[in-house]
């Protein structure tokens, strides 16, 4: 059975990232087997503590993503020391050794081993040496909202959120952006205005702060419309930043806190506003309400 081989961080799973499993697929076959082997977390972490980018998403999303994208295995590979430390060679030797592949299918800007040295050059010599055909396939570009033609990226995808473009990021990722996580107690003051809120907890990139129409997906598998928070609530002081999601005509099962929610933000509605008062702020969110309703079930 051919077997093909891509390897990265694939973090987001973004347009580039399925057109490399999209390649090992064709390279392998409908009867073949495609493997993306995901580092996790991502080496920077390994290599400068507390300078990795915040990750869009995690290993088991990130793995259903490929596998959904065509993948039939998805390994985890972990940036330990000694796995940091391996020559390019000793890299691939590795990968050969493990999966005896046909083909390996990696983008223009891939690098391997210690101190990324390996580059795709080397990647293609290595091959002709080990019985294996490196394949190398073009960036994918997509063109945003406006007109701007742009290489898509996981990066990008970061930018774009961190700036509230979650319209944007959907045509990079090839879907809306999903923010999972659990819910946990909050302050407790949207149920005293008539909105209360799912307070959820995340280790994933955070969007900028505003106001969003969002799809939430609860554990049973029911989808509301959602109109999403993220900030600090400066009507009521707040400090932390928080996401917060009302979810519209849909009361969740399985008790207040401690279960999953994955929410799809689809449309930012606003920046965040400091009220004057509370009831300037429940008109408003029954504003932010009815715009998402709508934004959700068109």
């Amino acid at each position: 059975m051919a077997t093909a081989v891509t390897i990265g961080n694939f973090d987001g799973v973004h347009l580039g990232h399925a057109a490399l499993i999209r390649a090992a697929r064709e390279a392998a076959g409908q009867s073949g087997r495609v493997v993306a082997m995901a580092f996790d977390p991502h080496p920077i972490s390994r290599l400068r503590p507390g300078m990795a980018p915040a990750r869009l998403t995690g290993f088991d999303h990130r793995a259903a993503l490929l596998r959904s994208a065509g993948a039939d295995e998805v390994e985890r590979l972990e940036p330990t020391e000694a796995l940091l430390a391996e020559t390019p060679e000793e890299f691939i030797r590795n990968v050969v050794l493990r999966y005896r592949p046909s083909v390996i299918v990696e983008g223009n800007d891939f690098h391997f081993g210690k101190g990324r040295a390996g580059t795709p050059a080397t990647l293609d010599v290595l091959g002709r040496a080990w019985g294996f055909r490196a394949v190398v396939v073009p960036p994918v570009e997509v063109e945003l909202s406006d007109q701007l033609m742009v290489r898509a990226s996981s990066s990008l995808v970061r930018w774009l959120l961190a700036h509230g473009r979650v319209r944007d990021a959907a045509i990079v990722l090839g879907r809306p952006y999903e923010l999972r996580g659990e819910v946990v107690r909050g302050d407790q003051r949207g149920r005293t205005i008539g909105f209360p809120t799912a307070n959820i907890a995340t280790d994933c990139h955070v969007p900028g702060d505003g106001v969003y129409a969002a799809r939430a997906t609860l554990p049973d598998g029911r989808v509301a419309a959602a109109a999403g928070n993220i900030g600090t609530r400066p009507t009521f002081a707040g400090a932390d930043r928080r996401v917060e999601a009302h979810l519209i005509g849909v009361t969740p099962g399985g008790g207040e806190y401690g279960w999953r929610c994955a929410l799809s933000l689809i449309s930012r509605l606003r920046d965040q506003v400091r009220f004057d008062s509370v009831d300037h702020l429940r008109t408003q969110l029954s504003s932010d309400v009815a715009r998402a309703r709508d934004l959700i079930s068109a």
